[in-house]
This record gives structure tokens, C-alpha cells and sequence, in this order.
């Protein structure tokens, strides 16, 4: 067995719950961690309260988080480049990485730096994924400056 964040219905964070669950196996092309640390983003939180119901609406009851950090447990058929005992950070689409267990896709995780503690790990990946793709979308040139700020 397993414990998972999950959420019956659209509500404030008092909706959220943790609840037993069979510990996912890994399929074709994924990878089944250990949960270290996971994180939460505005988009889950926007999810959570139903307000993107629309573009990404929930099944219920719906897991909670997708970006974490741990251990490789087992592999699915056809990964390679990752063994039971490595570290790990990622990304799950199934919005399920607070949890003991997560299943990723293999092509969504990547080698945790050792130089990276497990707090910082498992928060990192959608912000990470989504700077990078800003700062090559908009092909900043040697001398150049960005400011990166935040919007409330």
C-alpha cells in the first residue's frame, strides 16, 4: 500500500486529504519512485479549486502534485539509463507525486544532482522546465540582461 494527497471535489486546500492506495506499479517506459519531496505550483493550485477545470479538468478522486524528487524503486520494460537506487527528480502527469509511490514516464525525469538537497529537488521541475523554455524561447544573446519577476 501507498499513501497519496488527493482531492473527492473542487474546494479550498481543506479539501485535500491523504488516503491508502495500492502502490502504482512501473508500466512500459516508466519509472516507479520513492517520494523524497514533492512541491505544488500555482497551476495544481488553480486546478485544485477548480478554476481550470475547463483546459485540465479533474477525475475524481484526483491525486495532488506533479513535480517531485527520490528514489528509483523499479523499472517498466524499455527504460533504460535509470536503476532501482538512483536519484531522481521529475515530473508525473497523473498529478500524483504527494505520495509515498510515484509512476513517471521515463522521459520526464532526469538524474537528481547530488550538489541539490531532496527540498529543493522536488519542487524544481516545472519551474525549472518552464524558465528554460522562456530564456530559449526568447534567445537572449551574449551581453544581454533578463529580470525575472513574480506576479501576484
Amino acid at each position: 500500500m501507498s499513501r497519496r494527497v488527493q482531492f473527492d471535489h473542487y474546494g479550498p486546500p481543506e479539501v485535500l486529504r491523504v488516503a491508502d492506495v495500492p502502490r502504482p506499479p512501473a508500466g512500459d517506459g516508466q519509472v516507479l519512485v520513492q517520494v523524497a519531496a514533492a512541491g505544488i505550483n500555482p497551476g495544481e493550485i488553480a486546478i485544485l479549486n477548480g478554476a481550470m477545470d475547463q483546459m485540465f479538468p479533474a477525475t475524481f478522486p484526483s491525486g495532488q502534485g506533479s513535480d517531485f524528487a527520490g528514489r528509483v524503486v523499479e523499472v517498466g520494460p524499455s527504460v533504460t539509463g535509470f536503476a532501482p537506487g538512483d536519484a531522481v527528480m521529475g515530473w508525473s502527469d497523473g498529478r500524483s507525486a504527494q505520495a509515498d509511490y510515484v509512476v513517471s514516464d521515463r522521459q520526464h525525469l532526469i538524474a537528481k544532482p547530488r550538489a541539490l538537497d531532496w527540498i529543493r529537488a522536488g519542487p524544481l521541475w516545472a519551474i525549472g522546465v518552464t524558465s528554460f523554455s522562456a530564456v530559449r524561447a526568447i534567445a537572449v544573446q551574449p551581453g544581454e540582461v533578463i529580470a525575472v519577476g513574480r506576479c501576484n
